[in-house]
Protein backbone atom coordinates (compact mmCIF):
# COMPACT_ATOMS: atom_id res chain seq x y z
CA UNK A 1 0.00 0.00 0.00
CA UNK A 2 1.22 3.09 -0.96
CA UNK A 3 1.25 6.11 1.41
CA UNK A 4 1.28 9.88 -0.14
CA UNK A 5 3.84 12.03 1.57
CA UNK A 6 2.94 14.37 3.54
CA UNK A 7 3.85 18.26 3.05
CA UNK A 8 4.57 20.72 5.31
CA UNK A 9 2.12 23.87 4.15
CA UNK A 10 3.86 26.45 5.33
CA UNK A 11 6.87 25.81 2.97
CA UNK A 12 4.43 25.33 -0.15
CA UNK A 13 5.21 28.07 -2.45
CA UNK A 14 1.73 29.33 -2.77
CA UNK A 15 0.46 28.56 0.88
CA UNK A 16 0.91 30.71 4.14
CA UNK A 17 4.44 30.65 5.23
CA UNK A 18 6.53 30.75 8.48
CA UNK A 19 5.63 34.60 9.66
CA UNK A 20 2.39 33.85 8.98
CA UNK A 21 1.80 31.34 11.85
CA UNK A 22 0.46 33.85 14.79
CA UNK A 23 -2.27 33.85 17.73
CA UNK A 24 -3.88 36.84 15.73
CA UNK A 25 -4.40 34.71 12.58
CA UNK A 26 -7.24 32.78 13.62
CA UNK A 27 -8.20 31.34 9.96
CA UNK A 28 -5.32 29.71 10.34
CA UNK A 29 -4.76 28.38 13.58
CA UNK A 30 -8.68 26.74 13.26
CA UNK A 31 -7.50 24.30 10.09
CA UNK A 32 -5.31 22.91 12.93
CA UNK A 33 -7.74 22.35 15.66
CA UNK A 34 -10.39 19.64 15.78
CA UNK A 35 -13.70 20.00 16.55
CA UNK A 36 -13.53 19.14 20.03
CA UNK A 37 -10.87 21.50 20.44
CA UNK A 38 -7.71 19.19 20.25
CA UNK A 39 -4.73 20.20 18.66
CA UNK A 40 -3.76 18.10 15.49
CA UNK A 41 -1.06 16.56 16.06
CA UNK A 42 2.17 16.26 13.91
CA UNK A 43 1.55 12.75 12.13
CA UNK A 44 -1.76 13.90 10.73
CA UNK A 45 -1.27 17.86 9.98
CA UNK A 46 2.20 17.17 7.87
CA UNK A 47 4.45 19.92 9.82
CA UNK A 48 8.01 19.51 10.69
CA UNK A 49 8.77 19.92 14.48
CA UNK A 50 9.63 23.69 14.25
CA UNK A 51 6.37 24.31 12.43
CA UNK A 52 4.55 22.14 15.02
CA UNK A 53 5.88 24.20 17.95
CA UNK A 54 4.88 27.47 16.62
CA UNK A 55 1.63 26.39 16.06
CA UNK A 56 0.66 24.92 19.50
CA UNK A 57 2.65 27.93 21.00
CA UNK A 58 0.02 30.43 19.22
CA UNK A 59 -3.09 28.39 19.71
CA UNK A 60 -2.42 27.72 23.32
CA UNK A 61 -1.43 31.88 23.26
CA UNK A 62 -4.86 32.33 21.30
CA UNK A 63 -7.15 30.37 23.94
CA UNK A 64 -5.50 32.59 26.50
CA UNK A 65 -6.48 35.88 25.10
CA UNK A 66 -10.17 34.09 24.24
CA UNK A 67 -9.35 34.48 20.93
CA UNK A 68 -9.86 30.65 20.49
CA UNK A 69 -11.94 28.30 22.47
CA UNK A 70 -10.66 26.20 24.44
CA UNK A 71 -13.60 23.24 23.77
CA UNK A 72 -16.17 23.90 21.08
CA UNK A 73 -19.36 23.94 21.22
CA UNK A 74 -21.71 21.22 20.08
CA UNK A 75 -24.25 21.83 17.34
CA UNK A 76 -26.87 19.57 17.52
Amino acid sequence: MLRKKKVNRFYEADGPSISDIHYKNIDLLTKFVTEQGKIIPRRTSGNDAKCQRMVKRAIKRARQLALLPYVMENSK
